[in-house]
């Protein structure tokens, strides 16, 4: 058997061909046997199912139990139909970030950039994304409908249908969009569409309510239409997008290895900063250039201050990502009023923690802070101005959807929230040689877990504190 790839002068090579090639000269090199993928394969889809069961079966269960109280079926509805556009707005986005074809820097370098066959090489990979996005929309609609109590069968197959529609018919206009050369036009229209639709829906539903007005729901089956009406656009994506792939070229194949490669190292070492520096960084430099202004000779600790207040202002999405946090605590507060309480303490240490990069930044950088200068304490408390003001300012905003007067609770909140977002903030990088404890259940690495939940830990006995008081 040869191992060259044999080519004639001036032809192209074929992608069919090469594949194949490189798919032999690799099962040279494993190490693994058949029986070791099949194992991993079987252990990855046992979590996955067990997991998901779990998550199942657990909303499902609070749902219908007592605390889980419901609103009126008109709110519930409109609601809903506001979390499933900014659900589908926020896979848009992870869309759009990750690719969503990727292919591995090796080939970047040694495929992607010969005169192959673009469309015949990306082909297969376009087909799996679409058939793991029916499959895992569909999975995603019926098991959103049951776990409602979506009502009979013909309910839960609407679904299904329509969620399996939806996701083919996002891919598919992601793949379109990630060969088009110009991502500044209808890409970003239809993001912040999707995010102005479901805010829209949300506070229409959340200022009738308050006004003692429910909107009802429509008549009719509106899921079952949607399956219908979705199918006949996410054929034509399907379509355009398969003209498109000759079209994607290497930076966006490149960009989009490089976030789910940021992902991937995320979610394996447990170390969220992995892909947030990642997404910080492509951030500040979407802005292109920024003016330059004095700041005020307030002394050390005031000029820090002043820049980190200035930080939003040249970035606002974490003040529009805040007040979107705001209104989804008043949607919960109407759709579900047992939740209110837990949902103002989660979503308010999310909110602070969109303000903590100051805090971040000088934190895991000791040059930096050598630089500004003043002491570590100094340096620290300035670029916790911002954050604990926003969670004076988020409480006081959101406490009429949770109870309606003061309490001594709320300053306990107010100040666990903080220190939640300042261990958040401060959390060192990860090491993995901490010590392990023996437990009927295995070895649990103690050290790990703790560094995982430093933040989250304090926001989780706040949770518990809120439920208690209520």
């Amino acid at each position: 058997m040869t191992t060259e790839l044999r080519v004639r002068p001036g032809d192209r090579p074929d992608a069919r061909r090469l594949r194949s090639w490189l798919r032999r000269t690799r099962r040279r090199h494993r190490e693994t046997s058949l029986g070791d993928l099949f194992t991993d394969t079987y252990v990855l889809v046992l979590f996955c199912g067990m997991y998901g069961w779990a998550v199942f079966d657990g909303v499902r269960d609070y749902l219908g139990s007592p605390s889980g109280r419901q609103g009126d079926p008109g709110d519930r509805y409109w609601i809903g139909v506001a979390a499933a556009l900014t659900v589908v707005g926020l896979a848009w986005r992870g869309l759009r970030a990750v690719g969503p074809l990727v292919v591995a820097p090796a080939a970047q370098s040694w495929v992607v950039s010969s005169p192959v066959d673009r469309r015949a090489w990306l082909l297969p990979r376009f087909v799996g994304l679409l058939v793991a996005a029916f499959a895992g929309g569909g999975l995603l609609g019926l098991a959103s409908a049951a776990a409602t109590g979506g009502g009979g069968a013909h309910r839960l197959a609407g679904s299904a249908t329509a969620g399996a529609a939806c996701a083919t018919a996002a891919v598919a206009v992601a793949v379109v969009a990630q060969a088009s050369p110009r991502t500044s036009g209808w890409v970003r229209v239809l993001d912040r569409a999707l995010f102005g639709a479901g805010a829209a829906v949300a506070a229409m539903v959340v200022v009738g309510h308050l006004a003692g007005r429910s909107v009802p729901p429509p008549a009719g089956s509106v899921i079952g239409v949607v399956a219908l009406v979705a199918w006949p656009p996410a054929v034509t994506a399907v379509v355009l997008a398969y003209r498109a792939l000759p079209f994607v070229d290497r930076a966006s194949l490149a960009a989009g290895a490089q976030a789910a490669g940021a992902a991937a190292g995320a979610t394996v070492m447990l170390d969220p900063s992995i892909l947030t520096d990642l997404v910080e960084s492509r951030r500040w430099r979407s802005i292109g250039r920024v003016a330059s202004r004095r700041f005020r000779p307030l002394g050390r600790f005031g000029v820090l201050v002043q820049a980190e207040l200035w930080r939003p202002v040249r970035h606002p999405s974490a003040l529009v990502v805040w007040a979107a946090l705001l209104l989804t605590t008043y949607a919960v507060a109407v759709a579900l009023p047992g939740s209110a309480g837990p949902a103002q303490v989660v979503l308010g240490f999310l909110a602070a923690g969109r303000l903590t990069g100051g805090l971040r930044a000088v934190n895991r950088s000791a040059g930096l802070r050598r630089a500004l200068g003043g002491g570590d304490t100094l340096v620290t408390l300035a670029h916790l101005v911002v954050p604990a003001v926003a969670v004076v300012v988020w409480y006081a905003a959101s406490l009429p959807a949770v109870r309606s007067g003061v309490g001594v609770i709320d300053g306990v909140l107010v100040l666990g929230t903080v220190a939640a977002a300042y261990r958040a903030g401060t959390r060192p990088p990860m090491t993995y040689g901490g010590p392990a404890a023996d437990t009927p259940f295995g070895m649990i690495p103690v050290d790990l877990v703790r560094q995982v939940v430093r933040g989250p830990d304090v926001v989780g006995a706040l949770v518990v504190a809120q439920m208690l008081w209520g």
